[in-house]
């Protein structure tokens, strides 16, 4: 079994909810039950200020995880000392896990360090919100990174159309259009499928399709998507790409695993 740093992030953004979330194949709400601090020669890899511990859990609401799970699960982890030295108050302790299974019944390993997370109500309802985004029929593919780019200019002065391509993980069809009338701010949308119709919008905030773009696009346009551009036009392309990075805002984590 391998243990991993569970420190609870305070102010977890919606990345940081959405990382866990997608990695995660199991997601549990648990109530600790107890707690058992091993020898430090048992865990001679542990991060100076932490204190390796098995943890013996009850499970009170599955909420991830096809292959169903046991009612009480184990798992390993190393566990934040306090000033003192101490290890904290976790017995009793309500807490969301994402993890996999591990490798004996009953035993599940989490995803990452910081992968326990306090189960307040709040935090509950996020993390469900984001996993039916996840598993929802129209839910936005994974973006792996940009295709082609397309820019047609206008018949007068400050007026154009961009379409980029993106790449997805299943090979959805995702791409952006971006358009530009004189004396009007740009406008912009994606669509995911085949054809851009009226439908196509920018994401909103805080959405699965705005996690998708503002944490997986690059910071610029790569060469190979306009090579076969002209240069004014590649430079249009470029500029539009930027006003949509701009327009999605940056994708901001307060992760810090250790």
């Amino acid at each position: 079994m391998t243990a991993q740093s569970s420190t609870i992030a305070a102010g977890l953004t919606y990345a940081d909810i959405a990382d866990l979330s997608d990695a995660a194949p199991l997601v549990a709400n648990v109530r600790i039950s107890n707690i058992v601090p091993l020898k430090p020669e048992q865990a001679p890899d542990v991060p100076a200020g932490y204190r390796r511990v098995y943890v013996e859990a009850e499970v009170t609401a599955l909420i991830r995880g096809e292959g169903g799970i046991s009612p009480t699960v184990g798992y390993l982890y190393d566990a934040r000392l306090d000033s003192k030295g101490k290890l904290p108050k976790l017995k009793k302790a309500q807490v969301l896990l994402f993890a996999r299974q591990g490798g004996r019944p009953g035993q599940i390993q989490l995803i990452a360090r910081d992968a326990q997370i306090a189960a307040t109500p709040a935090e509950v309802e996020r993390v469900k919100a984001v996993l039916s985004a996840l598993v929802a029929p129209d839910a936005a593919p994974r973006i792996t990174g940009l295709g082609d780019a397309f820019h047609v200019a206008g018949t007068i002065a400050g007026e154009g159309e961009t379409q980029i391509f993106l790449r997805t993980e299943n090979g959805d069809p995702v791409s952006l259009s971006i358009i530009r009338r004189p004396g009007q701010q740009p406008s912009w949308a994606v669509a995911l499928g085949e054809i851009v119709d009226e439908a196509a919008r920018a994401p909103a905030p805080g959405s699965l399709l705005w996690y998708r773009l503002s944490c997986s696009l690059p910071a610029n346009l790569p060469a190979r998507s306009v090579r076969t551009l002209a240069v004014q036009d590649a430079e249009a392309a470029r500029a539009d790409y930027q006003f949509v990075l701009n327009a999605l805002g940056p994708c901001a984590r307060n992760r810090k695993p250790n």
